[in-house]
């Protein structure tokens, strides 16, 4: 398709306008791809919304190996995406890279996450991130303000965090001036595959495409069916505490803990099956709140102001999923938890891809979803 065609027709069509399917509409916008994002609007409940904005590596890839090189891939380029957003809308999304820590508040809880760590970086292909196991006093020379509880911790030199709602606002300034279409309240209904191209319906008519790109989050595993793919989910619910804002105290972001560059300290450590996102289980807000002052005792003297529960988007294993379709050529699946970590590799990774009309099997083949079918036939004993 080339750049002449109706308004309504476009090279790619990016279904989802959050993290995920913003960031790679920008990668394909920067590309020359006439593309468009069809999204429900602000009306949807967005994962960026209810994440805790954590550009994270350590501890990630238990099980995948792939998954630890394809994170720390996205940790070495964050500082490029953001550069690049900031000079293209002038939107600082405050980015920073100063490690990250795991605490522990027992000796047991130390050893486990010793123990896991050290499963992690012993499978075959794994990539090494350089983590450090601290006691107590060697965590308080880096967090000051640590409590007596605190029996150690985990470091990692490449963790950092961002304002993920600053990159949500920032990335759509980005599309606009890319060149890509947004199309808010274009919740889609139907996808068909016609004479080599993509008509879409939406609520504000239909739209062609000669690709199509599913990063709609739990909505994927509705949407895949229809272009010949899968996307096994398991959302999941977290709920997140949020202080009011004082004087700068955490340099390092934490799995639990993070001050924003506002000041606000936010707290969240929750998982649970229980998918509604309109109540608040307050027995989980006080374990969150108790592990949280006994790591930082001055949080005592602070007031919760916001908290808010939200669904994560939760492929069934927890690692991404990309695939392309075989029935459907031209259609691929986008699914992830860490919307903001691997923010950089959507954009300047998997964008190029599809603007190929290929995903680079070498580099990606391992988050194919045909890694659950393997799954199912060794469950059911056949080898």
């Amino acid at each position: 398709m080339n750049h002449t065609q109706s308004t309504n027709e476009y090279d790619v069509a990016v279904i989802g306008g959050g993290l995920l399917g913003s960031s790679i509409a920008w990668g394909l916008g920067r590309l020359g791809q006439r593309t468009c994002v069809l999204d429900e609007g602000d009306v949807t409940k967005r994962a960026s919304r209810a994440n805790f904005a954590l550009v994270w590596v350590q501890s990630k890839g238990l099980g995948l190996p792939e998954y630890t090189g394809w994170t720390v891939r996205a940790s070495e380029t964050w500082s490029k995406l953001s550069d690049e957003i900031k000079a293209q809308t002038g939107i600082d999304v405050c980015h920073q890279r100063p490690g990250g820590f795991h605490l522990a508040l027992s000796e047991k809880e130390l050893e486990d996450r010793r123990l896991s760590l050290r499963r992690l970086h012993n499978q075959p292909g794994a990539t090494d991130y350089k983590i450090e196991i601290l006691d107590h006093d060697e965590v308080k020379k880096q967090l000051p303000h640590i409590g007596p509880d605190v029996v150690g911790g985990t470091y990692c030199p490449l963790d950092g965090h961002v304002n993920s709602l600053r990159y949500l606002r920032a990335i759509h300034s980005a599309l606009k001036t890319s060149g890509v279409d947004y199309r808010p309240e274009h919740r889609v209904s139907t996808i068909e595959h016609r004479n080599g191209e993509f008509k879409i319906s939406t609520e504000q008519g239909e739209i062609r495409a000669g690709k199509v790109v599913l990063a709609a989050g739990n909505a994927n595993m509705t949407l895949a069916h229809m272009v010949g793919l899968k996307a096994p989910m398991s959302p999941t619910r977290g709920q997140i505490l949020v202080t009011e804002r004082t004087v700068p105290f955490l340099g390092f972001p934490l799995t639990t803990i993070r001050q924003t560059d506002e000041g606000t300290v936010m707290i969240g450590d929750s998982r649970e099956e229980f998918i509604d996102d309109t109540v608040q289980n307050l027995p989980i807000n006080a374990v969150m709140a108790d592990r949280a002052r006994r790591m930082f005792p001055l949080l005592n003297q602070l007031n919760i102001v916001r908290t808010w529960s939200g669904i994560r988007v939760m492929p069934k294993d927890g690692f991404p999923i990309y695939d392309q379709s075989e029935t459907c050529p031209g259609a691929f699946v986008t699914c992830c938890h860490s919307g903001v970590t691997l923010a950089p590799n959507h954009a300047f990774d998997i964008a190029p891809m599809i603007a190929k009309g290929n995903l680079d099997l070498e580099r990606v083949g391992a988050f194919s979803a045909r890694r659950f079918d393997q799954i199912q036939v060794q469950s059911s004993g056949y080898y």
